[in-house]
């Protein structure tokens, strides 16, 4: 069920400090431009930026305010070999700023992420400088089991269908707990701290964003 508008504003309090707890830092914002506006504040020029893949990121308006300032842009869908493909990873570790969602997140303030390759939750765990996550409120969950059902059940049929990914899923509408080669669930990882004081910020949108 997806959390109303006046019900987010209210839980968002909740969910910064819950957040806060995990040596995480939140942010509640009414709209996608106004939180853009915030991340580009927080992002000096000249800085390098890469990013997972993300609905949210494209439709909060984030991917395209960023062509808009003088960055360093790591882009790793540049990439036109393995070789490439490699390299580029290995800049978007050192990244100074990496852009994600996350798949769900609990009320208590874990994170939860399902990657096919892991590229994503790597740099997640460790890597770049500083996460930035832009959360829309349908993401937001009552527990861990329940945000890897999101996932399985409501994000990953419709990236499949979007993505022409040979999965059960994308046929059904719902996760057969496949094994299959073109998989997206092949890493699940629960965030429950960040070690590091500063490092992972979660950006809270009064809106439906992404899967």
């Amino acid at each position: 069920m997806t959390i109303k508008e006046q019900t987010f504003e209210k839980l968002s309090q909740e969910l910064i400090k819950n957040l806060k707890k995990r040596n995480i830092d939140g942010y509640y914002f009414a709209d996608s431009k106004s939180c853009v506006d915030a991340v580009l504040d927080m992002m000096p020029e000249k800085s390098s930026i890469a990013w997972g893949g993300s609905m949210t990121l494209k439709e909060s308006g984030l991917m395209d305010a960023l062509q808009s300032k003088d960055y360093t842009l790591i882009d790793r869908s540049a990439a036109k070999t393995p070789q490439e493909s490699r390299e580029i990873y290995a800049k978007t570790v050192l990244a100074d700023y990496y852009l994600m969602s996350t798949n769900a997140m609990t009320i208590d303030g874990e994170l939860i992420n399902i990657d096919g390759n892991g590229n994503r939750v790597a740099c997640l765990i460790q890597g770049p400088a500083h996460v930035f996550l832009i959360v829309g409120r349908n993401k937001v969950v009552s527990s861990v089991e329940g945000g890897i059902e999101r996932v399985r059940n409501f994000a990953s049929p419709p990236n499949a269908i979007r993505l022409n990914r040979n999965i059960p899923c994308g046929l059904t509408g719902f996760c057969h707990d496949c094994l299959s080669a073109e998989c997206f669930c092949n890493q699940i990882v629960v965030t429950r701290r960040s070690g590091h004081t500063g490092r992972i910020k979660v950006f809270l949108i009064n809106e439906d964003l992404g899967y």
